[in-house]
């Protein structure tokens, strides 16, 4: 393996933006990951950018298999309208009125 590689990134310690509990999505930078491990704001926190995840939605939206899906900043939900923050896509369907869908993080680079 080449000398200059350091991690894989799926897992990475970031500084918390907000209070965080375990299992909450959010974004540094143009990175949106899942916290593993609850932290207070400006704290390290331990946060996963891949796999597939059950994260808040936003209200009164369906979602549809292989639809996708896109990550408020200021609701801190996933949501169906598209913006710079793509994050990965549904894996499954969801109801309107379900609070929570699972989505499939990809670990892309927000815009």
């Amino acid at each position: 393996m080449a000398r200059n590689f350091v991690q894989p990134g799926d897992t990475l310690t970031l500084t918390a933006p907000r209070a965080l509990a375990s299992g909450d999505g959010f974004m540094v930078g143009g990175i949106f990951a899942v916290a593993l491990a609850a932290a207070a704001i400006g704290k390290p926190v331990e946060a996963r950018r891949v796999g597939v995840w059950d994260l808040t939605k936003a209200a009164g939206a369906a979602w549809t298999a292989g639809q996708k899906l896109y990550w408020d900043n200021t609701a801190f939900n996933v949501t169906t309208t598209a913006n710079a923050n793509l994050i990965g896509a549904a894996t499954q369907a969801a109801a309107s009125a379900a609070v929570t869908g699972r989505v499939l993080l990809t670990g892309q680079i927000a815009a």
